[in-house]
């Protein structure tokens, strides 16, 4: 195991609860004769419109207002938090509050979407699921509210009731949850655990504090397990402290060489993260899964053993932000967290997706545009990539800038899968599965409790939905709005007999999964669902493809 960093980049929230301050005076910050004049060309404005406008005008709603103007043309990930904001989240770090346990993020004038649930809090056990729309918490609307005002509604005492109104795509009707807030486990590995003999497999949900010791944990044991190869699998990861994943990246690559730099306009950006001798994983095959929701840390992590062709990425082109913001804090307590930097791989490529100063909205729809592209036909894709995004690793082989990490092995959803069916589907988003086995642990489960609490690994091995338990799903699934038979409506469509006779496997499968995550927490769910996972499924016959990485990532790169 490779030695802890004593230096971390902090969330912005923990930062500033901790009263850690920057030590930045905005005199400092100010050089040029230019940059002087043109500040006191701002202050002119602001005295003039506030002592000669026909009507009275709130200073500090302009000076909140100019700076939100001043944000909006610099990039995408820039953003400001005002000094009430703030104060309300350092009152919050200093008591006892609780949460629901989510994930979401507040796209610039665009509804909250839940990006996903924590392991065993209480919006994974009551069934909110990412993708879901936050609309109204206690039946306040939050349409158009920001991320931290979404916050200070949803957080309260520990024990106390909320109630959180979601719309879920494809689904008219909105959906209530009643949530008891609870201290929520921040765990930020999802499950390891062996996919075979010699295969460990490890999810990481996003780069945290202590993702490095649970890393090394889960690797140690794996390989107390037997594991002689491993499947990282970062699909859906967004991120987080940059350190973190550099810390992960290095514990899988060995001898000299770069793991990521950042390169700003004030050199104190300017760093370069290096490979450090020894680690855990420096000879065994790699395998990493990414999708369009890898982004950031995680996408310096794929990058970056790419780049130094360590490991065989596998799955869709990652979401490309490749930008370092840091917190800079007010006089009045209030926020500015600003991009400083860009991350850059060692290949010299940027990760980051093109924008246009100021089009926001754009900058996203564009992003997502040619995900389709990219994924359908990569071929294609990567022959309209101009020269200048064109790179190399350190043995040679082609990689890409200018959006995301394309990977090696580029996997479209399987259209044949059956995780694509009409039913499927259906259900995943009605949450039929969760419902289910909620229902039967609930309020009849104490002889279900019983036979498998204790039985982990009997469950996995054993376990399957009978005849008995598929008709109570059936009947529990239409009181929950699963309708077989009849005519499709707009808002509840309907399935044939037959649709659910072929789908009857897969759904058994859910169902299962469902059970192991309420019996063994949430981890056991992936051991399940994963055994019906297409693209982890065809990940396990590329080991050929990863070995020879391996073995390259150990004699000398090309010079």
């Amino acid at each position: 195991m490779k030695p802890v960093f004593k230096r971390y980049l902090l969330p912005t929230l923990i930062i500033f609860a901790m009263g850690t301050v920057l030590g930045l005076t905005i005199d400092g910050l100010i050089t040029g004769d230019d940059t002087v004049e043109q500040l006191q060309k701002l202050e002119d404005a602001y005295i003039l419109i506030n002592r000669q406008y026909v009507e009275a005008v709130d200073p500090a709603t302009m000076t909140e207002e100019a700076i939100l103007a001043m944000l909006k043309k610099l990039d995408p990930h820039s953003s400001y938090i005002d000094a009430q904001t703030m104060k309300k989240v350092g009152e919050e770090y200093q008591g006892v509050f609780g949460g629901i346990g989510i994930w979401f993020e507040t796209p610039l004038a665009d509804t909250s979407k839940v990006t996903s649930t924590i392991p065993d809090g209480p919006s994974e056990a009551a069934g909110l699921l990412p993708g879901d729309r936050l609309i109204a918490v206690d039946d306040t609307s939050i349409v158009g509210f920001g991320s931290l005002d979404i916050q200070d509604l949803i957080k309260g005492a520990l024990g106390t009731t909320v109630k959180i109104t979601v719309v879920r795509p494809r689904i008219k009707s909105p959906i209530d949850f009643m949530l008891t807030r609870a201290n929520i486990p921040l765990y930020s590995i999802d499950a390891g655990y062996m996919l075979d003999k010699i295969t460990g497999y490890i999810r990481i949900g996003r780069f945290a504090m202590t993702t490095h010791q649970e890393f090394a944990e889960h690797v140690q044991r794996l390989k107390g397990e037997g594991m002689q190869q491993l499947i990282l699998d970062l699909r859906g990861n967004p991120g987080g402290i940059k350190q973190t994943a550099v810390q992960i990246a290095d514990e899988m690559l060995d001898g000299e060489g770069v793991i990521v730099s950042t390169k700003g306009r004030v050199s104190r950006e300017n760093e370069i993260d290096l490979i450090t001798k020894g680690g855990l994983l420096i000879t065994e095959p790699v395998i990493i899964l990414v999708d369009e929701s890898t982004a950031s840390g995680s996408e310096i992590v794929a990058g970056a053993l790419q780049d130094q062709d360590r490991a065989l990425i596998v799955g869709r082109r990652t979401f490309g932000k490749g930008l370092v913001q840091r917190p800079f804090q007010m006089r009045d307590g209030s926020v500015i967290q600003m991009t400083v930097a860009r991350y850059f791989m060692p290949s010299g490529r940027l990760i980051q997706t093109p924008y246009d100063i100021g089009n926001f909205e754009d900058y996203y729809k564009d992003k997502f545009a040619d995900f389709e592209e990219a994924t359908y036909n990569p071929t294609k894709y990567l022959s309209e990539i101009p020269d200048s995004l064109h790179y190399k690793t350190i043995h040679g082989r082609d990689v890409f800038g200018g959006g995301g990490v394309m990977p090696d092995v580029v996997m479209a959803p399987d259209s044949t899968s059956a995780l694509v069916s009409p039913i499927v589907q259906y259900s995943l988003r009605r949450g039929l599965a969760f419902l289910f086995a909620s229902h039967i642990l609930d309020t009849e489960g104490l002889e279900f409790r019983a036979r498998w609490a204790s039985k982990r690994e009997e469950f996995f091995a054993s376990f399957t939905v009978d005849s008995e338990m598929w008709s109570q799903f059936l009947v529990q699934s239409e009181k929950n709005g699963l309708q077989i038979g009849g005519e499709s409506t707009d808002d509840k469509p309907a399935f044939s007999q037959n649709d659910l006779d072929m789908q009857r496997e897969t759904l058994s499968v859910i169902i299962k999964a469902r059970f192991a995550q309420r019996l063994y927490r949430s981890e056991a769910w992936y051991p399940v669902f994963n055994s019906i996972d297409p693209m982890l499924i065809s990940a396990q016959t590329m080991w050929g493809e990863a070995e020879n990485l391996a073995k390259m990532a150990r004699t000398p790169a090309v010079k």
